[in-house]
């Protein structure tokens, strides 16, 4: 279990730091995501800048704990990812219900409306924030080739999951018909 750990402090490490980025990386997408919440009427009118702050603030602590080299941090990385991917989670599916269309600002600038797929990665990074806790709480000791090998799963399934909305996109968008040549007889002259 202690792989798990490792490999869920990479994946969880990767799709925050994203989500930081995206939303503080320019003044225009930190307004869209600030709207963004608006939108979503989930909170208060003026609670909406505090939670937007406390929402980044979680996605940083997330990221600097799953970085540090500390069983304990790990643990808490895991119990704040949970925590606050159960309450996202909620969010989406509440807005999901209503029908309201409101943009993912989750990872930063997207046009894709939050759906069904939105709270089904929530939902699956939840199952890995949990996982990761167990990992943290087994006892054991590591090897390096093998944590490498579990540092690299979660760093490369963390990219996966950046990138959710293209991966789902790519899977939804309707076959394209194959391209047929047809080769006609040409009569001699």
């Amino acid at each position: 279990m202690q792989y798990v750990e490792i490999a869920a402090r990479a994946l969880l490490a990767v799709v925050f730091a994203v989500a930081v980025a995206g939303k503080v990386s320019s003044r225009s997408n930190w307004v869209d995501f600030v709207a963004s919440l608006h939108t979503m009427k989930i909170i208060r009118r003026s609670w909406i800048r505090e939670a937007a702050v406390a929402t980044v603030l979680a996605e940083t602590a997330i990221v600097v704990l799953a970085l540090v080299p500390v069983r304990a941090a790990g643990t808490s990385a895991f119990v704040v990812a949970a925590g606050l991917l159960a309450v996202l989670t909620l969010a989406v599916t509440v807005v999901v219900r209503r029908g309201t269309t409101v943009t993912c600002r989750c990872l930063g600038a997207s046009d894709t409306p939050l759906g069904l797929r939105h709270v089904a990665r929530n939902s699956a990074l939840v199952a890995v924030a949990l996982l990761g806790l167990v990992g943290s709480l087994t006892p054991g000791g590591f090897q390096a080739p093998m944590v490498a090998a579990a540092a690299s799963a979660g760093l490369f399934l963390g990219l996966l999951v950046t990138r959710w909305d293209d991966l789902a996109t790519l899977v939804r968008s309707p076959a394209q018909p194959p391209i047929v040549k047809v080769q006609t007889e040409r009569s001699p002259r």
